[in-house]
């Protein structure tokens, strides 16, 4: 079975993160993530990150910090998240590319429905 790689922001600022709900019609749907999207051919996973934040949420960020790597297998594929610590060096998020999004405090996390996949990375922001 092919591995989807996915680089995923940990996008902090005054110590709340950014999370963004995934849209009607995709692997998913209505599900909260930490914003990011798939590898492509030839990209680094630092990227990936770059050009997905920028199509998703027209912000641009500094130097991702690598925080967490996370291999789960659904049903139907495997995806490899690359979870990265970033922040806003220039845009203002706006939900171009998904269904909405909200700056959540990390205690906050437990109110709303992440991908099984996440879990542990919303457990460590929470510790």
């Amino acid at each position: 079975m092919k591995v989807i790689e996915v680089a995923a922001g940990l996008i902090c600022r005054d110590g709340r993160y950014l999370i963004a709900r995934r849209k009607p019609g995709v692997h998913l749907a209505g599900f909260w993530e930490f914003p990011g999207g798939k590898r492509e051919a030839g990209e680094t996973l630092e990227e990936c990150l770059q050009r997905e934040l920028f199509e998703e949420l027209n912000i641009r960020v500094d130097v991702p910090l690598p925080f967490q790597v996370i291999r789960h297998q659904y049903p139907e594929k495997t995806v490899e998240l690359h979870f990265f610590r970033c922040r806003i060096e220039s845009g203002d998020a706006t939900a171009i590319d998904c269904a909405e999004i909200r700056w959540v405090w990390p205690h906050e996390l437990d109110a709303f429905e992440f991908p099984p996949a996440d879990r542990p990375v919303v457990e460590a922001l929470q510790r």
